[in-house]
């Protein structure tokens, strides 16, 4: 979001514009900013065989995914629904991977039968598996290095108590399960959390899973996740992915030679791609003076952004209707029956009745964490890409939450 000519600007188009025509609340995503993102990861890990696979889970619009994939992006499924939506999005199936978690083989099944590469992070499952499939399927193996990380417990996974992946410490069991059906392993992966800012991080569970590889020949790639941190407010460290790819792809490239051949290094960026390029957008329906504050009630909440809620997460706020009013402090609520503050003590161009305000860094895990709950719809989706507005998604509407209810008489 730029500030050109007295206005709010995305991707170079006025967003008080794309609200009046589009309506609040809404989510708006800058294509620009999510390419030149992609881009810079594909400079910073340059020298290697790489594949990046897009984090769906972070935004799962399908247009979303489509521009991804004009990048070369594959794609990090952790659902069937979302290997589905990877398809329909035109991905092929050996560019998908799909890594879920405490599911039914049923699920693994119907992946083995839509042909998108399998990452199995628990031994029943792996046991499972090799009895059905033996060495006819190949499976990547997702590894916890038990290495704690992320900026949030909820963000955390590859510590000692998280439920992902098979422990370091099951190496041997893995691989007796592995030597007894026969199964072939291409891949090895792990992923340590998110909003990971220590390179050394990636590094020490680089390390781990080089000595893991030793005990599997047939591997074709590595896949060390994700979890570069990004910038929320001003003055935010963030990874640096620059280092990170230097010292990384360094060290990559030995472990090849020391293999025996060139392997396919993969990362899973989500948030790192989409998080900067979008803004939600609301309303300001009521400005409240307490005794002791002056609330900014917005046409939102936490069905449509629970980052705040749920991880405490700090989003940068600004009254793009008013972006020259004297500067005054607010809390800004929303408008569901629960407390759902987007920002405490908020320094605001003055906020009228009726301002659009711009919550920013909202493109990822906004939506796609969004619900229905005090029966609210869910808000419309608009992609701004090659100085077009592009409605991607429909405001939802009362049909849309009551479509699979069913009346009985009583």
């Amino acid at each position: 979001m730029e500030f050109q000519e007295n206005q709010f600007t995305l991707g170079g188009l006025s967003l008080t514009e794309i609200a009046s025509t589009n309506g609040t609340p809404l989510y708006v995503y800058d294509g620009n900013q999510i390419v030149k993102q992609y881009k810079r990861l594909v400079k910073a890990f340059k020298g290697v065989d790489l594949k990046l696979l897009y984090a769906c889970k972070a935004l799962n619009n399908l247009n979303v995914m489509k521009l991804l994939l004009s990048q070369g992006a594959g794609l990090d499924a952790v659902s069937i629904q979302e290997v589905e939506l990877g398809l329909l999005a035109g991905f092929q199936p050996d560019d998908i991977l799909f890594t879920p978690n405490c599911v039914s083989m049923s699920e693994y099944e119907q992946a083995v039968q839509k042909g998108v590469r399998i990452n199995i992070d628990n031994i029943s499952i792996l046991e499972q598996f090799g009895h059905r499939y033996g060495h006819s399927v190949p499976v990547c193996v997702r590894i916890n290095p038990h290495i704690m990380a992320g900026g949030n417990v909820n963000i955390s996974t590859g510590h000692i108590d998280s439920k992902f992946g098979i422990s370091i410490h099951q190496l041997r069991h893995l691989t007796r399960v592995v030597k007894t059906h026969n199964m072939h392993i291409n891949g090895l992966h792990m992923h340590t959390g998110s909003d990971i800012l220590d390179a050394q991080v990636f590094l020490r569970g680089a390390e781990l899973l080089f000595e893991c590889a030793e005990h599997f020949p047939e591997l074709t790639y590595i896949d060390f996740g994700s979890g570069f941190k990004v910038a929320y407010k001003e003055g935010d460290v963030t990874t640096d992915i620059d280092e990170l790819g230097a010292a990384l792809t360094k060290r990559f490239a030995e472990f090849c030679d020391a293999y025996g051949r060139k392997l396919t290094l993969m990362f899973e960026p989500g948030k790192f791609l989409v998080s900067a390029s979008g803004v939600l957008l609301t309303s300001v329906n009521v400005v409240k003076q307490t005794t002791a504050t002056v609330f900014a009630g917005v046409d939102s909440g936490q069905n449509h952004l629970i980052r705040p809620m749920f991880y405490n997460a700090h989003h940068e706020i600004v009254n793009i209707s008013n972006p020259k009013g004297t500067q005054r402090v607010y809390t800004v609520v929303g408008n569901i029956c629960e407390t759902d503050t987007f920002g405490y003590d908020r320094k605001l161009s003055e906020v009228r009745e009726g301002d659009i305000l711009a919550i920013q860094n909202a493109g990822a895990y906004g939506f796609t964490m969004s619900n229905n709950y005090n029966a609210r719809l869910r808000p419309a989706e608009v992609l701004v890409y090659k100085n077009k507005a592009h409605l991607i998604r429909q405001r939802e509407s009362l049909e849309d939450i009551t479509r699979n209810q069913i009346l009985v008489d009583l």
